[in-house]
């Protein structure tokens, strides 16, 4: 399939599964009805013989053109994702990570609506788990670039292992910024307050690998640090006001503070409520037309 050209941005680091980064690479490269123009993985840090042998396999083998960047020392997401922007050939790039899975078509999907002109577009994700059978939960974003906007003075209007971006877009706000586990929600809010266009897909492109941590990882001292520092930046550049401040250090700093099955079953009943709520907006119309071309 021909069109605009684009990069894949990867990082993985040591404790990444190698079955699930080889998944992952695959889901992108030769499982997608839309093949990248090439993908960048980004080696943040030594890794270990079994990721290296893993590597070497999906380098040899490989449908489509690898820059595999190998950074000295573990330097942390943001980092990682900074230095594999500065290598990528492409305006446009999509993200992946290494323990999640794309759907055949995700690009396919996603494309059509950077070439229109938008700066951002994500998609709803489906929570894999690979110690329960049948179909995880779906968390389905706001579509439209309003609700957008609204969602994200309270909580990150994008999955981040969907977005799909133009580069210089990312550029013009600063770029990946270190902030401890939120460094994408961060970025995000940044985008929209300077202006970005930008969308989700409302049908789950992306398998979203959650594990046995996956609910603890959302609590705990070093993320409520993290999540008081986001608000305090989001404030300082006029993102949020100071009433919407109060409420998000108040609201998102509590959930931070509760105990892991108090967090598991609201952050659940969100979810469920947020998808109900969910518009189906422009993004959906676009993405129909892309899905007829292609088909």
């Amino acid at each position: 399939m021909t069109g605009t050209p684009f990069s894949v941005l990867l990082p993985y680091y040591r404790n990444d599964d190698p079955a699930h980064l080889r998944r992952s690479f695959l889901s992108v490269t030769a499982d997608q009805t839309r093949t990248p123009d090439e993908v960048v993985l980004v080696e943040d840090g030594p890794t270990g013989h079994e990721l290296d042998a893993t590597v070497r396999g999906l380098l040899e083998g490989s449908v489509v053109p690898v820059q595999h960047v190998r950074l000295e020392t573990n330097v942390g997401l943001a980092r990682a994702l900074e230095e594999g922007l500065a290598r990528c050939r492409h305006e446009i790039v999509a993200r992946q990570d290494a323990d999640d899975v794309s759907r055949p078509g995700r690009f396919a999907r996603q494309l059509p609506l950077l070439e229109q002109g938008f700066d951002l577009v994500g998609s709803a994700i489906e929570e894999l788990d690979d110690r329960r059978a049948g179909e995880g939960l779906v968390r389905v974003p706001p579509t439209t670039q309003a609700d957008i906007e609204r969602r994200a003075r309270f909580a990150s209007p994008f999955n981040h292992p969907t977005v799909v971006f133009r580069r210089t877009a990312v550029r013009e706000a600063g770029g990946y910024q270190h902030l401890d586990l939120l460094e994408d929600y961060w970025l995000f809010a940044r985008m929209i307050a300077r202006g970005a266009r930008v969308a989700n897909v409302p049908e789950p492109l992306v398998l979203y690998r959650v594990d046995a941590g996956a609910y603890r990882r959302r609590g705990g001292r070093r993320l409520l640090r993290s999540e008081i520092e986001l608000q305090s930046r989001m404030h300082r550049i006029g993102f949020t006001t100071r009433a919407q401040h109060v409420r998000n250090v108040v609201l998102r700093g509590g959930y931070r503070v509760l105990g892991e099955p108090v967090r598991r079953a609201l952050y659940r009943s969100w979810v469920r409520l947020a998808t109900r709520r969910a518009p189906l907006g422009p993004a959906r119309h676009a993405n129909h037309q892309a899905k007829t071309r292609d088909e």
